[in-house]
């Protein structure tokens, strides 16, 4: 996966990385995530935003093995409000990763909620 997280996000979105006309819209969908994550706990206490290409996902995960998932956490909400499925089965699939990923990352960022 790429390291740049715009970049990486774009990818598992379909979007080619040269392709910049979502940018803008993609970036606002991440930086809701980073947002999210903040309040479980996750990254930074003063939050964590990109603005571009340019931040990359150690600069967020940091070398905290624990939370690799964030980014399958942060491109299935990105997914959900960028280009959610015509499905409402499929919807509802994402979603209840989105809770399990929610319930895992705040179980490896405080142990003590096992």
């Amino acid at each position: 996966m790429e390291e740049s997280i715009l970049a990486s996000i774009k990818k598992l979105l379909g979007i080619p990385e040269e392709y910049k006309q979502f940018d803008a819209d993609i970036i606002m969908h991440i930086n809701s995530a980073f947002s999210i994550l903040t309040q479980l706990g996750v990254g930074p206490s003063n939050g964590f935003s990109i603005s571009d290409e340019e931040k990359e996902w150690h600069d967020f995960i940091g070398d905290d093995g624990k939370i690799e998932m964030v980014k399958s956490y942060i491109h299935l909400k990105v997914k959900l409000l960028f280009d959610p499925p015509l499905s409402s089965a499929v919807i509802e699939a994402i979603n209840q990763m989105v809770k399990e990923l929610e319930w895992r990352i705040n179980v490896a960022v405080d142990p003590s909620k096992e």
